[in-house]
């Protein structure tokens, strides 16, 4: 029982509504300052960013550390391994000064503003490029080519342990994939047009498909519909719109394959975060 509903009990009408008169505005503003704990941070980080010169959108936040424990247990249990083997799949990426060198590079010539940059959830689509070993990745919106130069580096690594394989990066977008070039464009490749399109165009098996084009959920669902005879026995789709759309689930749900869900959580940035959709065979 709350306290205002205690001291109603125990005073008369006319007390309880003077009290109310005086009260209300103090009981108003301590609710405000609570709320304000957790949302006045991110107003700031908020009016921090809208000042600077950096990206607009597929933000550079790092996870914070609750949050890459969770991703790291996530796929652990996606792929049936140790926490300590995806912890050391995620540390390979985040060490290696070619990747980030040639990021750096490609980010500063391509957007000033930005002093420093982290993947993120891509992380996890790291991890599982390397786990899945896949001959063929296929991902849908690539915007300046992050994420690509993340499954790129994968597949070079692949290709170095004797599992060669290549990326095509599809993008409505003439100019999409900046950051792919070589060494990474040895291995993947950008195709420019509606993504249904190419994707139709694809006779050979899909071992990972990476869905972030057009995120309303029509033309989503329409990708995994398109892809679902293309896709090979032990593909694995990761969907990077699971936070806010029901798609990648329900295709799992009417197709047999089993879906998980991990929520990401950034440090130190207004964006409350998106996350990874993972679509498995069972």
């Amino acid at each position: 029982m709350s306290l205002g509903s205690i001291v109603k009990r125990n005073v008369g009408p006319q007390t309880w509504r003077r009290l109310r008169r005086v009260a209300w505005p103090l009981v108003r503003r301590h609710r405000l300052r609570f709320a304000m704990s957790y949302i006045g941070p991110l107003v700031d980080m908020a009016e921090a960013w809208a000042r600077s010169d950096s990206e607009d959108s597929n933000f550079l936040y790092a996870l914070t550390p609750m949050s890459r424990l969770n991703l790291t247990h996530t796929l652990a249990n996606v792929f049936d391994i140790s926490v300590a083997d995806v912890g050391a799949l995620m540390k390979e990426i985040e060490t290696a000064r070619a990747f980030n060198d040639h990021v750096r590079a490609g980010l500063l010539r391509l957007l000033p503003g930005v002093s420093s940059f982290s993947i993120g959830r891509r992380l996890g689509w790291y991890v599982a490029a390397r786990l899945t070993k896949p001959k063929l990745v296929v991902e849908t919106g690539v915007d300046y080519g992050l994420g690509s130069c993340v499954l790129c580096s994968a597949l070079l690594r692949n290709a170095a342990e004797g599992s060669p394989g290549r990326y095509l990066g599809l993008d409505i977008r003439g100019d999409a994939g900046q950051l792919l070039t070589p060494p990474y464009a040895e291995v993947g490749q950008m195709i420019y047009g509606d993504a249904l399109d190419s994707l139709s165009a694809i006779s050979e098996p899909i071992d990972l498909f990476i869905n972030d084009s057009d995120h309303s959920f029509d033309y989503e669902a329409r990708e995994y519909e398109t892809i679902k005879n293309r896709l090979s026995p032990a593909a694995v789709i990761l969907g990077d719109n699971s936070h806010c759309s029901p798609s990648l689930a329900r295709f799992s749900e009417d197709n047999g394959r089993r879906f998980l869900f991990f929520k990401e959580e950034p440090a130190q940035h207004w964006y409350p975060g998106a996350g990874i959709g993972f679509s498995y065979p069972r």
